[in-house]
């Protein structure tokens, strides 16, 4: 332990300990998460690991903030098929949450998400159904029914949905998630769109991401947004323009996370099956449009 001269210099010590340790608990979280989107699940638990003793040493054992850490790590657990784990760390957060007299609404989320894969893994689809509806309450609560971070409840309950074969109710699923990342794609690009190509730091580069996501929410973005991709090319010679929607949304976020060759990549899927299906011409513009504004500022980079 370091020698403090003052009660006040160890006080400052402490707060500057836990500053420290608070930043290092978000980033093995985003870590972690991030790997789990990417399918990375034995990755993700040393990071899942981190965070959650890192919590305990903050907040206590007992404290509500264990329950994100010990949602990651039942999610890599399910992802490595290890089911009887992945309920110990979902009992243990349960317990938690049913101890705790403040508890987010967020968290709740993130619990009944959890849940809801966990029975799906089990193929218990009506519980699934059940905490994964739950799911979407309390996001929707905490962040509104057309937010980004609602829409991955959706998004798992339309894949039970698509794997009972009701393909209708998958389908509004589906195009509601893809309209909501949509939205806030197009929208954040419009705010940056007059400044981007200017946008510089004190060294003169452009800064790495125009997204506003962290690393784990651009790769559940590229997760579900592919995952829909992949669905919806099953269908694209009679609902095309479902296809390219999704298409025209995941050249929208490579874009902005500065990937031009991924974003050029599936315009040109999205220009080809317009052209394949013999869409409008205004459906085929506006793809070129976007093919033709990626170019320039690519160019403009470049010089």
């Amino acid at each position: 332990m370091p020698f403090y001269n003052s009660e006040e210099e160890r006080k400052h010590g402490l707060q500057q300990l836990q500053q420290r340790q608070k930043h290092l608990i978000e980033f093995c979280y985003t870590v972690a998460q991030k790997y789990l989107f990417e399918g990375k699940h034995e990755d993700a638990v040393p990071a899942a690991l981190h965070s959650l003793r890192f919590r305990m040493n903050v907040h206590g054992l007992s404290s509500v903030e264990l329950v994100p850490a010990y949602l990651l790590l039942a999610e890599a657990s399910l992802g490595l098929g290890r089911i009887v784990q992945a309920e110990e760390y979902l009992c243990q957060a349960q317990w938690t949450v049913l101890k705790s007299t403040e508890c987010s609404y967020a968290t709740h989320s993130l619990l009944h998400r959890n849940l809801g894969l966990l029975y799906m893994a089990k193929e218990n689809y009506e519980e699934a159904r059940y905490h994964l509806a739950n799911d979407i309450y309390f996001a929707s609560c905490a962040f509104g029914t057309e937010d980004i971070r609602t829409s991955g409840g959706y998004f798992h309950l339309a894949n039970i949905f698509y794997g009972l074969k009701k393909l209708d109710r998958a389908d509004t699923l589906y195009t509601k998630v893809s309209e909501i990342w949509n939205k806030y794609l197009n929208n954040h690009y419009q705010v940056l769109s007059q400044a981007r190509i200017q946008q510089i730091d004190l060294l003169g580069k452009r800064f790495e991401t125009d997204t506003g996501l962290d690393e784990a929410q651009e790769a559940e973005a590229i997760r579900i947004l592919t995952s829909i991709w992949n669905i919806r090319e099953s269908t694209s010679d009679t609902a095309p323009q479902k296809t390219i929607f999704v298409l025209k949304t995941l050249v929208m976020l490579y874009h902005l996370m500065m990937n031009s060759s991924k974003a050029q990549e599936y315009a040109m899927r999205a220009l080809d099956l317009a052209r394949e299906q013999q869409l409008s011409d205004q459906e085929q513009n506006s793809i070129q449009d976007l093919l033709s504004l990626i170019s320039a500022e690519d160019a403009h980079l470049v010089t």
